[in-house]
């Protein structure tokens, strides 16, 4: 059934694929995916591209994809190691989303990062206390990691 699933989000993707994403397989598994996501250009993350890791559990869709950051981000919501810190990938997630869905509320997080519920709290304080400053370390963390 998750096969079945996966395939049927790849062909939606290909054939209608959300702004400024893509996503697909990372080689013949079909459960681990690669995903990329074009700064928003509304944002300190303009101009960068980002890589992720999608990883699709055997019971998809009843449980959410593991998807990480693999390229290094400056951001509240997205620790280190790439973790992410959005309630649809964890208690939120319902059958019905899909990873169309999921790669466009990660482009909105970077849009509109959530400073009250953060991955990574100094970058929240950052965030809450010196907005400019924020956004220079973004952008600067852009410039190192993602063009």
């Amino acid at each position: 059934m998750a096969l079945k699933r996966i395939t049927k989000e790849l062909n939606d993707l290909r054939q209608d694929p959300p702004a400024n994403c893509s996503a697909g397989p990372d080689g013949d598994d079909m459960y681990k995916w690669r995903a990329t996501i074009m700064g928003p250009s509304d944002s300190c993350f303009a101009g960068g591209v980002f890589f992720l890791s999608i990883e699709f559990p055997p019971d998809y869709p009843f449980k959410p994809p593991k998807v990480r950051f693999l390229t290094k981000i400056y951001h509240p919501n997205i620790a280190s190691n790439g973790a992410i810190c959005l309630d649809i990938l964890r208690e939120q997630w319902s059958p019905a989303l899909t990873i169309s869905k999921v790669l466009l509320s990660i482009c909105s997080l970077l849009t509109d990062p959530n400073p009250d519920d953060p991955l990574v709290p100094d970058i929240a304080t950052t965030y809450k206390t010196d907005k400019p400053r924020y956004e220079a370390n973004a952008r600067e963390w852009v410039r190192k990691f993602a063009m």
